[in-house]
Protein backbone atom coordinates (compact mmCIF):
# COMPACT_ATOMS: atom_id res chain seq x y z
CA UNK A 1 0.00 0.00 0.00
CA UNK A 2 1.13 3.33 -0.94
CA UNK A 3 0.38 6.69 0.79
CA UNK A 4 1.17 10.09 -0.46
CA UNK A 5 2.66 12.53 2.29
CA UNK A 6 2.68 16.29 0.29
CA UNK A 7 4.89 15.48 -2.58
CA UNK A 8 6.19 12.14 -0.88
CA UNK A 9 5.28 8.89 -1.51
CA UNK A 10 5.91 6.10 1.20
CA UNK A 11 5.27 2.28 0.76
CA UNK A 12 3.80 0.89 4.01
CA UNK A 13 3.90 -2.88 3.03
CA UNK A 14 7.86 -2.22 3.44
CA UNK A 15 8.50 -1.71 6.93
CA UNK A 16 11.36 -1.38 8.61
CA UNK A 17 11.76 -2.15 12.60
CA UNK A 18 14.36 -0.70 14.47
CA UNK A 19 13.03 -2.26 17.94
CA UNK A 20 14.69 -5.31 20.22
CA UNK A 21 12.63 -8.22 20.68
CA UNK A 22 12.26 -8.97 24.37
CA UNK A 23 13.00 -12.27 25.42
CA UNK A 24 13.62 -14.48 28.72
CA UNK A 25 17.04 -15.62 27.14
CA UNK A 26 20.67 -14.48 27.48
CA UNK A 27 20.52 -12.87 24.15
CA UNK A 28 18.27 -9.96 25.35
CA UNK A 29 20.03 -6.63 26.08
CA UNK A 30 20.42 -5.43 29.40
CA UNK A 31 20.93 -2.04 31.54
CA UNK A 32 21.00 -0.80 34.81
CA UNK A 33 22.67 -3.50 37.09
CA UNK A 34 19.09 -5.68 36.05
CA UNK A 35 18.95 -9.24 35.15
CA UNK A 36 17.39 -10.65 32.24
CA UNK A 37 13.54 -10.36 32.21
CA UNK A 38 11.28 -13.41 32.83
CA UNK A 39 8.28 -14.78 30.92
CA UNK A 40 6.52 -18.05 32.67
CA UNK A 41 3.81 -20.20 32.98
CA UNK A 42 1.54 -19.14 35.63
CA UNK A 43 1.39 -21.70 38.21
CA UNK A 44 -1.90 -22.56 40.22
CA UNK A 45 -1.26 -25.51 42.84
CA UNK A 46 -0.61 -28.82 40.20
CA UNK A 47 -1.96 -27.19 37.14
CA UNK A 48 0.66 -25.25 35.18
CA UNK A 49 -0.50 -22.36 32.04
CA UNK A 50 1.40 -24.35 29.23
CA UNK A 51 0.27 -26.52 26.34
CA UNK A 52 3.02 -28.37 26.43
CA UNK A 53 2.47 -28.98 30.43
CA UNK A 54 -1.44 -29.86 29.95
CA UNK A 55 -2.91 -27.02 29.50
CA UNK A 56 -5.47 -25.72 26.88
CA UNK A 57 -3.61 -22.39 26.43
CA UNK A 58 -0.28 -20.75 27.06
CA UNK A 59 -0.72 -18.32 30.10
CA UNK A 60 2.57 -16.58 30.88
CA UNK A 61 3.54 -13.83 33.06
CA UNK A 62 6.23 -11.32 32.33
CA UNK A 63 8.24 -9.23 34.23
CA UNK A 64 10.12 -6.61 32.90
CA UNK A 65 12.07 -3.14 33.46
CA UNK A 66 11.06 -1.54 30.07
CA UNK A 67 14.21 0.99 30.87
CA UNK A 68 16.40 -1.95 31.49
CA UNK A 69 15.24 -4.61 29.42
CA UNK A 70 14.97 -3.09 25.62
CA UNK A 71 13.60 -0.67 23.24
CA UNK A 72 11.79 1.73 25.27
CA UNK A 73 9.62 5.45 24.98
CA UNK A 74 10.20 7.71 27.70
CA UNK A 75 8.05 10.74 28.45
CA UNK A 76 9.16 13.95 30.65
CA UNK A 77 7.58 11.80 33.79
CA UNK A 78 11.04 9.94 33.81
CA UNK A 79 13.10 12.54 35.72
CA UNK A 80 10.03 14.89 37.37
CA UNK A 81 8.66 14.80 41.09
CA UNK A 82 5.06 14.98 39.55
CA UNK A 83 3.27 11.77 37.70
CA UNK A 84 3.29 12.00 33.46
CA UNK A 85 2.51 9.10 31.91
CA UNK A 86 4.31 8.18 28.19
CA UNK A 87 0.08 7.52 28.02
CA UNK A 88 -0.66 10.86 28.19
CA UNK A 89 2.06 12.80 26.48
CA UNK A 90 2.43 10.51 23.59
CA UNK A 91 -1.41 11.37 21.43
CA UNK A 92 0.11 11.07 17.66
CA UNK A 93 2.30 8.11 16.25
CA UNK A 94 3.16 9.07 12.98
CA UNK A 95 6.00 11.74 12.45
CA UNK A 96 8.30 12.93 9.65
CA UNK A 97 12.05 11.52 10.59
CA UNK A 98 15.56 11.91 9.85
CA UNK A 99 17.81 8.93 10.32
CA UNK A 100 21.81 9.95 11.14
CA UNK A 101 24.94 7.97 12.08
CA UNK A 102 27.62 9.39 14.16
CA UNK A 103 31.20 8.50 15.36
CA UNK A 104 31.25 9.51 19.44
CA UNK A 105 34.49 11.50 20.34
CA UNK A 106 36.77 9.78 22.96
CA UNK A 107 36.57 12.49 25.90
CA UNK A 108 39.12 11.31 28.87
CA UNK A 109 37.24 8.03 29.67
CA UNK A 110 34.03 8.96 27.96
CA UNK A 111 32.73 8.45 24.57
CA UNK A 112 30.60 11.48 23.32
CA UNK A 113 28.24 12.42 20.56
CA UNK A 114 28.87 16.22 20.71
CA UNK A 115 27.18 19.13 18.88
CA UNK A 116 29.36 18.94 15.98
CA UNK A 117 28.15 15.53 15.49
CA UNK A 118 24.41 15.87 14.98
CA UNK A 119 25.54 19.70 13.31
CA UNK A 120 28.01 18.06 10.90
CA UNK A 121 24.99 14.79 10.43
CA UNK A 122 21.33 16.51 10.58
CA UNK A 123 19.58 18.21 7.72
CA UNK A 124 16.87 20.07 9.83
CA UNK A 125 14.24 20.35 6.66
CA UNK A 126 13.08 18.05 4.34
CA UNK A 127 13.44 19.45 0.45
CA UNK A 128 9.95 20.37 0.00
CA UNK A 129 10.55 22.58 3.45
CA UNK A 130 8.56 20.07 5.87
CA UNK A 131 10.34 20.28 9.79
CA UNK A 132 10.79 16.96 10.51
CA UNK A 133 9.94 16.12 13.74
CA UNK A 134 11.92 13.05 15.11
CA UNK A 135 15.77 12.08 14.72
CA UNK A 136 17.00 8.78 15.14
CA UNK A 137 20.94 8.53 16.28
CA UNK A 138 22.77 5.60 14.94
CA UNK A 139 25.73 5.58 16.53
CA UNK A 140 29.17 4.17 14.94
CA UNK A 141 30.52 1.32 15.03
CA UNK A 142 27.36 0.09 14.48
CA UNK A 143 27.71 -3.67 16.59
CA UNK A 144 25.60 -6.65 15.95
CA UNK A 145 26.32 -6.93 19.64
CA UNK A 146 23.78 -3.98 20.39
CA UNK A 147 20.67 -6.55 20.45
CA UNK A 148 22.68 -8.46 23.04
CA UNK A 149 24.56 -6.25 25.57
CA UNK A 150 25.06 -5.94 29.13
CA UNK A 151 24.83 -2.31 29.38
CA UNK A 152 25.93 -1.98 32.97
CA UNK A 153 29.16 -1.14 34.48
CA UNK A 154 30.35 -0.23 30.61
CA UNK A 155 29.91 3.59 30.45
CA UNK A 156 27.98 3.59 26.97
CA UNK A 157 28.48 6.58 24.47
CA UNK A 158 25.98 9.61 25.50
CA UNK A 159 24.81 12.54 24.53
CA UNK A 160 25.96 16.04 25.41
CA UNK A 161 24.18 18.38 26.81
CA UNK A 162 25.02 21.16 24.27
CA UNK A 163 24.18 18.26 21.48
CA UNK A 164 20.17 17.88 23.51
CA UNK A 165 19.73 21.61 23.18
CA UNK A 166 20.56 22.12 19.69
CA UNK A 167 17.85 19.06 18.65
CA UNK A 168 15.78 20.66 21.24
CA UNK A 169 15.98 23.87 19.68
CA UNK A 170 15.95 22.60 16.27
CA UNK A 171 12.21 21.43 16.72
CA UNK A 172 12.41 17.23 17.45
CA UNK A 173 9.91 16.50 19.58
CA UNK A 174 10.99 12.80 19.36
CA UNK A 175 14.44 11.72 19.69
CA UNK A 176 15.35 8.21 18.97
CA UNK A 177 18.89 6.44 20.15
CA UNK A 178 20.50 3.08 20.02
CA UNK A 179 22.35 3.30 23.36
CA UNK A 180 20.52 2.33 26.84
CA UNK A 181 20.27 6.08 27.43
CA UNK A 182 20.89 9.59 26.07
CA UNK A 183 22.99 10.76 29.30
CA UNK A 184 26.07 8.89 31.05
CA UNK A 185 25.39 5.87 33.11
CA UNK A 186 27.09 7.12 35.98
CA UNK A 187 26.78 11.05 36.31
CA UNK A 188 25.62 11.46 39.77
CA UNK A 189 22.14 11.86 38.93
CA UNK A 190 22.47 15.74 37.04
CA UNK A 191 20.67 13.55 33.66
CA UNK A 192 22.01 16.91 31.48
CA UNK A 193 20.72 15.52 27.86
CA UNK A 194 17.33 14.41 29.43
CA UNK A 195 16.73 17.76 31.35
CA UNK A 196 17.95 20.12 27.92
CA UNK A 197 15.82 17.50 25.34
CA UNK A 198 12.59 18.03 27.49
CA UNK A 199 13.45 21.83 28.32
CA UNK A 200 13.10 20.89 32.14
CA UNK A 201 14.49 23.14 34.75
CA UNK A 202 13.24 21.90 37.87
CA UNK A 203 12.59 18.40 38.63
CA UNK A 204 9.91 19.43 41.20
CA UNK A 205 8.68 22.58 40.03
CA UNK A 206 7.78 21.81 36.24
CA UNK A 207 8.55 24.92 34.17
CA UNK A 208 5.45 26.17 31.97
CA UNK A 209 7.63 25.50 28.57
CA UNK A 210 8.60 22.24 29.21
CA UNK A 211 8.14 19.79 26.41
CA UNK A 212 5.37 17.70 27.40
CA UNK A 213 4.98 15.67 24.38
CA UNK A 214 8.53 15.36 23.59
CA UNK A 215 9.45 11.57 23.68
CA UNK A 216 12.88 9.72 24.36
CA UNK A 217 13.43 6.35 22.51
CA UNK A 218 16.23 4.48 23.69
CA UNK A 219 18.07 0.83 23.08
CA UNK A 220 16.87 0.87 19.13
CA UNK A 221 18.93 -0.87 16.81
CA UNK A 222 18.88 0.04 13.27
CA UNK A 223 20.64 -2.03 10.86
CA UNK A 224 23.76 -1.56 8.62
CA UNK A 225 21.62 -1.92 5.04
CA UNK A 226 19.22 0.97 6.19
CA UNK A 227 20.58 4.42 5.12
CA UNK A 228 20.77 7.40 6.67
CA UNK A 229 18.13 9.90 5.45
CA UNK A 230 14.57 10.82 5.64
CA UNK A 231 11.75 8.48 6.97
CA UNK A 232 8.01 8.50 8.09
CA UNK A 233 8.55 7.05 11.48
CA UNK A 234 5.52 5.23 13.65
CA UNK A 235 6.09 5.08 16.73
CA UNK A 236 3.95 2.39 18.91
CA UNK A 237 3.85 2.26 22.69
CA UNK A 238 1.75 -0.01 24.64
CA UNK A 239 -0.56 1.81 26.79
CA UNK A 240 0.65 2.09 30.08
CA UNK A 241 0.31 4.74 32.48
CA UNK A 242 3.94 4.82 33.40
CA UNK A 243 6.87 7.29 32.66
CA UNK A 244 8.05 4.58 30.05
CA UNK A 245 6.73 1.77 27.90
CA UNK A 246 8.34 -0.92 26.01
CA UNK A 247 8.06 0.83 22.16
CA UNK A 248 8.20 -0.57 18.66
CA UNK A 249 9.29 2.15 16.63
CA UNK A 250 8.93 1.35 12.81
CA UNK A 251 10.21 3.20 9.81
CA UNK A 252 9.01 3.33 6.54
CA UNK A 253 11.54 5.04 3.49
CA UNK A 254 10.42 8.24 1.81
Amino acid sequence: MIIKINNFEVDLSKPIDISIPLTNTDANPIAWYLSKPEIKPVVFGNWTGSVQSGASTNFNTIVFNPHAHGTHTECLGHITKDFYSINQCLKQFFFLAELISVQPEQQREDLVITLENITTALDVTLESGLVKEALIIRTLPNLEMKKHQNYSNTNPPFLSEEAAIFIRESGIQHLLIDLPSVDKEQDEGNLLAHKAFWNVKNVSNLNTDARRNATITEMIYVPDEVPDGNYLLNLQIVSFENDASPSKPVLYKI
